[in-house]
């Protein structure tokens, strides 16, 4: 099996959510820790522009998006399952929910000032204002949620899960943990670390029982890699080929046409490339970097958009 590299930093909550899945499958990665904000040459000698965290490398092949690493990780290592088969639908229903819903309600609430510390660490103030700065450009004009309506929307959507493992169910959907578990833990485990007001948590006393279960998956085993050298890694490797995936065409485009591909909510920077996969699940464009080689960057279809250049 060709190795797994994973690009993160420790405090993210999504690579959070990776991380457990490595461990719950026993996978062995490496950890290339990149920074929290820009400019980050490395992250983008290899993604050519996308700044998300994170981001999976295998060789020459880079994975962007947590829902699309989970389903590459899944058919790299298809036992234990993520998607128990008597509710893959509904488990990957909830899991965009936690994506995208629950995880801006939590930032919206863990971002107080008494908890930035616990999530930051003791930043200067002009670290501090670089944090902002860099995060309001990746928010852009998207809407933002107020603290009391956070508050409120954490305690109901807490009350909700709390309600999910009546009966002791040991997971969110029955007696297997499933996708939908590892999207809803990165969140709260997000609101875990902002200790001073994480005592929201203690209304759902299941759901902390649940989070400690989840918890004992661990990460496996990493081992460190410096970023310069996956950019290196991905100069000596060639991309998989994708041949025997089926073409899949909504948007009037041929393989081998230019194109751009960009996130739909925040951190709106586009990658441009040749298009080298367009599946029902997702899109792979190749592009040359003067670093990197040659590398095929792959994105989920869905929370993204294909454009021709």
């Amino acid at each position: 099996m060709p190795d797994i590299i994973l690009h993160h930093y420790p405090i993210s909550p999504f690579s959070e959510k990776v991380r457990l899945i490595l461990g719950y499958k026993k996978l062995a990665w490496k950890s290339v820790v990149i920074p929290t904000i820009m400019p980050k040459p490395d992250v983008i000698a290899l993604t050519g522009g996308y700044r998300r965290t994170p981001f999976m490398q295998i060789g020459a092949d880079i994975y962007c998006d947590s829902a699309l690493i989970a389903d590459v990780l899944e058919r790299m290592s298809p036992q234990p399952t993520l998607y128990p088969a008597e509710n893959e639908g509904v488990a990957r229903m909830l899991s965009q929910w936690a994506d995208a819903t629950l995880f801006w309600t939590v930032i919206a609430y863990v971002f107080q000032p008494s908890a930035v510390p616990y999530l930051l660490g003791n930043v200067t103030p002009e670290q501090m204002k670089a944090f902002s700065v860099d995060r309001a450009a990746m928010r852009g004009n998207a809407p933002r949620m107020s603290l009391a309506e956070a508050s409120g929307a954490l305690a109901e959507y807490l009350r909700r899960m709390e309600n999910m493992l009546a009966g002791g169910k040991p997971y969110l959907l029955g007696q297997q943990p499933s996708i939908a578990d590892f999207s809803v833990y990165h969140c709260l485990w997000f609101v875990q670390k902002a200790e001073p007001v994480a005592h929201i948590l203690d209304t759902a006393p299941a759901l902390k029982e649940w989070l400690a279960r989840m918890a004992e998956f661990g990460h496996h085993q990493s081992e460190r890699l410096a970023s310069e050298e996956a950019v290196a890694i991905a100069r000596a490797s060639t991309p998989a080929a994708g041949d025997d995936m089926p073409f899949f065409n909504t948007h009037d485009v041929s393989l081998g046409q230019r194109v751009t591909i960009t996130p739909t909510d925040y951190a709106l920077d586009p990658v441009e490339g040749e298009l080298v996969l367009s599946t029902a699940t997702q899109f792979a464009v190749r592009r040359e970097d003067p670093r990197a080689g040659v590398v095929h960057v792959h994105f989920p279809r869905i929370g993204f958009h294909l454009k021709k250049v």
